[in-house]
């Protein structure tokens, strides 16, 4: 793996640490309002605070996956690559179903993470 692709996939993975934090702690700070969209009132709402925890813990733990495939794994690459495509995948059906932008302000690192495996 060449040291482009890790440090574009170690910068996914804070990014998906910092997701987590917003999702999971920060839940109705005006910063999670912010980057998600939403008025404080309704992130306030315990359904919410409850699908933004559930779902910060699965970008806790892609995040996870990553530093393993970066840091631990002998089979880096293939672990590496498995989660960028997976987190290219869910970010191709939010902007499907949500908001275009999230192609590039969620998958923009991971696109260019994956592109960069292959070189």
């Amino acid at each position: 793996m060449t040291i482009l692709t890790m440090i574009l996939t170690l910068l996914v993975a804070l990014e998906f640490l910092y997701i987590m934090y917003l999702e999971t702690v920060a839940t109705s700070s005006k910063t999670t309002g912010r980057v998600f969209k939403m008025e404080k009132k309704e992130l306030e709402r315990k359904s919410v605070q409850t699908l933004f925890k559930n779902q910060g813990v699965y970008n806790g733990l892609i995040a996870i996956g990553l530093f393993y495939g970066l840091f631990f794994a002998s089979a880096s690459l293939e672990i590496v690559r498995l989660l960028l495509i997976y987190i290219i995948l869910v970010v191709i059906y939010g902007s499907l179903t949500s908001n275009k932008k999230i192609i590039l302000t969620q998958g923009g690192l991971a696109i260019l993470a994956l592109i960069s495996s292959f070189f």
